[in-house]
């Protein structure tokens, strides 16, 4: 865990990080390991069981519950409690958490590269665990059974909701994207019916368009499949599926390749399953491309050169 910044102002002795740091110095090695480990993956702490936390921590079960208790709670449960009161509390700004990540890397762009990769390589390493590809193949066969998908994403994530739908609509399975925020989103809402199924990228605190989304969700008895890493505990069972895709270090500049990466396998496992239909669909996109542009079927390494 990267040393905190003097410039990050005092820290909350009652919150989650200030109580981990006050007493790390009086845990063992193995438990102080474990309590670093709670600090920069607050997502495995929210979604993940005790075994689960530890197979990614590369600690045992007893560790884990061990380390909770000399933190001063009674277990796992009380310690995400604790987590989720901070997240309740308020996330960082985008100002915070952009200026944590640069007090981490400086003006420095080779540290900045750095930084970013080591980030993605911790988030990618959560989807080879047994417990996530069990998820994820749930998740792709809801998906590819739907009458119909939607795609749900406000803000940054309503731009990956974008691609997310316009590629599923490329391998010809029909689906519209909920990315409009505010009282524009319900002309996209009143879209969803009996068989669709609905893929929500989002993260804690619940906002209204999420809140209003998973509402007509359950009114139609639609399977919700989340992308998150922290809004899993606010949802319950409302979410049928939760895949907990790291977003980067706690506190620090949200990043979303790890996001990209599920949605883009999603998308060649899909494709997968219906391969005929899904080329068909990619041939016909081509048809109508050349419609439009005469010249388009002309282009890429097979074109000749103008004279």
């Amino acid at each position: 865990m990267s040393a905190r910044s003097e410039t990050q102002g005092p820290l909350n002795p009652d919150s989650f990080e200030g109580r981990v740091l006050a007493l790390l110095p009086k845990l063992s090695p193995a438990e102080q390991r474990m309590a670093r480990f709670f600090l920069d993956r607050r997502e495995a702490l929210l979604l993940g069981s005790a075994a689960e936390i530890a197979a990614l921590a590369g600690a045992s079960d007893a560790t884990v519950v061990r380390t909770a208790r000399s933190l001063g709670f009674d277990g796992l449960a009380e310690l995400r409690a604790a987590v989720l009161a901070d997240i309740t509390r308020g996330a960082p700004s985008p100002s915070g958490r952009l200026k944590r990540s640069l007090d981490a890397t400086g003006a420095d762009a080779l540290a900045s590269l750095r930084h970013v990769l080591a980030t993605h390589e911790e988030g990618l390493r959560v989807l080879h665990e047994p417990a996530f590809e069990e998820r994820f193949a749930a998740a792709a066969d809801i998906l590819l059974s739907a009458r119909r998908r939607h795609v749900f994403g406000i803000g940054p994530s309503g731009a990956v909701a974008d691609y997310a739908s316009l590629q599923f609509n490329r391998i010809g399975l029909a689906t519209t994207a909920l990315s409009a925020s505010g009282i524009g989103l319900a002309d996209r809402l009143v879209g969803l019916g009996k068989g669709d199924a609905v893929l929500a990228i989002a993260y804690a605190p619940i906002y209204r368009e999420v809140a209003v989304t998973f509402d007509e969700a359950a009114r139609l008895a639609l399977p919700v499949i989340l992308i998150s890493d922290s809004l899993g505990p606010f949802v319950g069972d409302r979410a049928r599926i939760v895949l907990p895709v790291p977003r980067g270090r706690a506190g620090n500049l949200s990043l979303h390749g790890a996001t990209m990466v599920v949605v883009e396998a999603l998308i060649m496992a899909l494709a997968a399953q219906r391969r005929d239909a899904a080329l068909g669909a990619l041939e016909r996109l081509a048809a109508i491309r050349g419609a439009i542009d005469k010249d388009w079927l002309k282009r890429g390494p097979r074109a000749r050169p103008r004279k």
